[in-house]
């Protein structure tokens, strides 16, 4: 599968440029995409906020989007 966005991608360029990625982050408790602290987050960095695994929730979101581009 094609890696759209890893661990190091920040919060606010996935939410742009891939915006059916919220619909994963917002599953797992990330509910604050648009402020203004969480655009420069890198996606581990949020995940250890949320105490969730960055590895796990950066293959939900490839998934999501490589069904949204294939469909």
């Amino acid at each position: 599968m094609r890696e759209y966005i890893n661990e190091n991608t920040l919060i606010g360029e996935i939410v742009r440029e891939y915006p059916q990625a919220a619909e994963v982050l917002f599953a797992i408790g990330m509910h604050c995409l648009g402020c203004p602290s969480a655009q420069g987050e890198t996606l581990a960095q949020a995940c250890a906020v949320h105490g969730v695994p960055a590895g796990a929730v950066a293959l939900s979101i490839n998934r999501k989007i490589a069904e949204s581009i294939e469909a």
